[in-house]
């Protein structure tokens, strides 16, 4: 079965950082883009970050640059979302998403090209 998962979600405060992994089973990433994607309580989803299968692109929306780094490490067949100055407005159910095909900007996106999603992990900011 054809699967990700995410992990690494869970209460921080205003400040704190976070690590999220996305591990796939059931089928190898290295061929695929991963983005990051968020949805906040009442907000559509929008991505936020992603990655090209090789790890030399990236791509960030404005609202995480700076903050967030999305990395890979393929010999794990994981994706990686270090989340730094987390501020309340990050407050959301994040997803990692996989998709084979080229490389575009993910920033705002609403994942739709994406074709395979974890269930999500929530991260609450809040002191």
């Amino acid at each position: 079965q054809l699967q990700l998962v995410e992990s690494g979600g869970g209460l921080v405060q205003p400040g704190g950082s976070l690590r999220l992994s996305c591990a796939a089973s059931g089928f190898t990433l290295d061929d695929y883009i991963v983005g990051w994607f968020r949805q906040a309580p009442g907000s559509e989803r929008e991505g936020i970050s992603c990655i090209s299968s090789s790890g030399g692109r990236t791509n960030y929306a404005d609202s995480v640059k700076g903050r967030f780094t999305i990395s890979r490490d393929n010999a794990k067949n994981t994706v990686y979302l270090q989340m730094n100055s987390l501020k309340p407005a990050d407050t959301a159910v994040y997803y990692c998403a996989a998709e084979k095909g080229s490389f575009y900007a993910c920033a705002g996106d609403r994942g739709y090209d994406y074709d395979y999603w974890g269930q999500g992990t929530q991260v609450p900011v809040s002191s």
